[in-house]
């Protein structure tokens, strides 16, 4: 039988992409760890969320050297943690859920895609090489604010990255003869210590204290300021440590001291402590990073 030449190179040219097309298909199942959600994974009814320490404040924990989790709700419209920063070069695996219906959570740009479903966890394990940034979308339709539902993802380097959080507390008005004491909490998320720098401006004062923070420990520090030192009126503090930042207003008003003194029925007044001092507190119970 006599093929002639064109049809033989129609024939191979068939041939070829038909092996390319499996080629592709198999790479894409099999070489990019494409694969469905299974029944081996996690359950988790979406009335349930709130009670799982795990999505109830959900973020970026550190669980080994190298290796991270982070854990994400979907509800309409929008992912909780909005903003998801993660360390380069280290391996990162996501447990996301869904608070309502299937979404999913797709990173721009990425291999990383996957439905999310009602009662289900879905499960992806990833390592960004290099720092940047990424949309995170959701492609399942949800509803009539689907359009708006995205989240960002921050590669960071790795020396850059922490799991730090900075909380304080301050009063909002004292007396005169009172003190302001700004009591400031950081909680270290990773397993290594943070040896970092406490600065606290109270108006015109300003206090810095050296802090050591164990891995997965949280350390308190107290800064006591005479108000008689700052005068009557607002007064502007600040609490830094590294790139976070706590701000807050504490009013010096004669007004406090002379409610509480009619209360005591005693005249207003007390000792004035001059200047500023610092207490800091032992380690407290470790908490998991956020």
């Amino acid at each position: 039988m006599n093929i002639h030449t064109y049809e033989r190179l129609w024939l191979a040219g068939a041939m070829v992409l038909i092996v390319g097309f499996v080629a592709t298909i198999t790479y894409g199942s099999v070489g990019l760890g494409i694969v469905m959600i299974g029944d081996d994974e996690d359950v988790l009814a979406p009335g349930e969320i709130d009670d799982d320490e795990r999505f109830a404040d959900p973020g970026v924990e550190q669980v080994g050297e190298n290796e991270y989790e982070a854990h994400v709700v979907a509800m309409t419209f929008i992912y909780q943690p909005d903003t998801i920063e993660i360390p380069a070069g280290n391996e990162v695996t996501f447990y996301v859920t869904s608070r309502d219906v299937i979404h999913s959570f797709t990173v721009v740009g990425t291999n990383v895609n996957t439905m999310v479903v009602p009662g289900e966890v879905s499960t992806m394990t990833v390592e960004f090489d290099e720092p940047g940034e990424y949309g995170i979308l959701c492609n399942e339709y949800c509803g009539s604010g689907h359009h708006d539902m995205e989240a960002e993802l921050v590669v960071v380097p790795e020396d850059e990255f922490d799991l730090t959080e900075l909380a304080v507390e301050a009063p909002d008005e004292v007396g005169p003869d009172d003190e302001i004491e700004l009591s400031t909490t950081v909680e270290n998320g990773l397993l290594d210590s943070l040896d970092t720098t406490v600065e606290v401006q109270v108006g015109d004062e300003t206090i810095t204290e050296d802090l050591t923070v164990d891995g997965e420990e949280t350390e308190e520090l107290s800064v006591t300021v005479d108000a008689g030192d700052l005068g009557e009126g607002d007064h502007d503090w600040t609490v830094t440590v590294d790139d976070h930042e706590e701000t807050g207003t504490v009013t010096v008003s004669d007004e406090t001291n002379d409610d509480d003194a009619n209360e005591a029925g005693t005249p207003a007044g007390g000792a004035a402590v001059t200047g500023a001092s610092v207490d800091v507190a032992g380690p407290m119970a470790g908490g998991e990073g956020a």
